[in-house]
């Protein structure tokens, strides 16, 4: 994607919009701005795309009423305008464009999409019903694309899904001083990540709270990855972030997560250590006698964590080396899907579980990189 420039285009015109486009980066550009479009929608025009075409760019925009997005790439501009077609209809077709170049003209109120011997014709939709497309809010600073990605994907596991309380299918995201710290929790676990940031003009920014949702902030850092740094907008309203050509805006969550300061404050507790990938693989190989609400089962030793998971006949069990510090044993068992998701999210050789006891909270954390925290409800183990 390249370096964003603005487009001189009238609003009112539609032209011939004469262009002609890599296929391949016209599908990404596509995709780009479709994954914000709606479902469902009572305005038809909101599962538009509008495309604009000047000066050797094509700028492809899409938005809904919680979210926006837009992305300019190069572009051979034999005709400028601007046009709004169905969104996901044009995806679809850029999908199965032969390699190579393709050519979008305006004919008889009708858009055509031609690449090689393949030719479509898409309806136009009515520009003036189309909203106009949110600000980018106040820029505070730089992200490095790459790690706010990371750190984005390693909290979402632990967002709620329940659409009951909208405020936890949100990821926090404060920002207090250089430091970018994002949280996520459904009430059985809590995810907390800490990165840097660059503030904008090196000064210490005013320091901010607020919810993201989780899907749409998932879907905008796997697009800021390799990307560069990225500069991120906030007000009090909603967030953005535009990095290259691309920019994207998402409406914020109302209401607050529950603080996670004193749930990670454990005192005294013991403390295990293991290898993560060993682990997880037994995990998830003991899990498959697990139905249903049971457990997979862990026995911290000095020497060791033995797992078990199953009842009766249907058993499995595995033993890896390891260590425990602070008692002799500790057996502690946890929901599998989430002790996975939550092993997964980690990025090191070894995994550090801080223990309280059985069916008390269990903080897993990264034994080189201390910024990433994981904590667990752990259950009543196996009889």
């Amino acid at each position: 994607m390249l370096e964003n420039t603005s487009l001189s285009v009238a609003a009112s015109s539609v032209g011939r919009m004469e262009i002609r486009i890599d296929s391949a980066v016209l599908t990404e550009a596509v995709a780009w701005a479709a994954r914000v479009l709606p479902a469902r929608s009572p305005m038809p025009v909101l599962g538009g795309l509008l495309l604009e075409a000047a000066d050797g760019r094509l700028r492809v925009s899409g938005l809904d009423h919680e979210a926006s997005a837009r992305v300019e790439v190069e572009a051979d501009t034999t005709s400028g305008g601007r046009v709004l077609v169905l969104g996901r209809r044009l995806l679809d077709i850029c999908k199965v464009l032969p390699r190579g170049y393709a050519e979008l003209a305006v004919e008889d109120a009708r858009l055509s999409v031609t690449s090689g011997d393949a030719r479509f014709g898409l309806s136009l939709l009515p520009l003036d019903d189309y909203p106009a497309a949110p600000a980018l809010p106040e820029v505070r600073g730089l992200v490095d694309g790459d790690a706010f990605a990371s750190a984005v994907a390693q909290v979402a596991v632990a967002a709620g899904r329940d659409g009951s309380l909208p405020v936890l299918t949100g990821i926090r995201l404060a920002l207090d001083g250089t430091a970018v710290t994002l949280a996520a929790t459904d009430r059985y676990r809590y995810a907390v990540r800490t990165l840097e940031w660059k503030p904008e003009g090196g000064a210490d920014p005013e320091s901010a709270d607020v919810v993201v949702p989780a899907r749409r902030l998932t879907e905008i850092a796997r697009s800021l990855a390799g990307a560069g740094p990225a500069r991120l907008a906030l007000d009090s309203g909603s967030i953005g972030f535009e990095s290259g050509g691309m920019r994207t805006t998402t409406r914020l969550l109302e209401g607050r997560l529950p603080r996670h300061d004193k749930l990670f404050a454990l005192g005294d507790h013991a403390l295990a250590v293991t290898e993560r990938a060993p682990l997880t693989e037994a995990v998830k190989r003991v899990a498959v006698v697990a139905e249903g609400d049971s457990p997979v089962q862990l026995t911290f030793t000095a020497s060791g964590v033995h797992l078990q998971a199953g009842y009766e006949d249907d058993v499995a069990s595995q033993h890896l080396r390891g260590s425990l510090g602070g008692t002799d044993s500790m057996t502690v068992a946890f929901n599998p899907g989430y002790l996975l998701d939550a092993l997964t999210s980690l990025d090191t050789r070894e995994v550090r579980f801080h223990l309280l006891g059985p069916g008390q909270r269990a903080l897993l954390t990264d034994a080189e990189d201390p910024a990433h925290r994981h904590l667990l409800m752990s259950v009543k183990p196996l009889v």
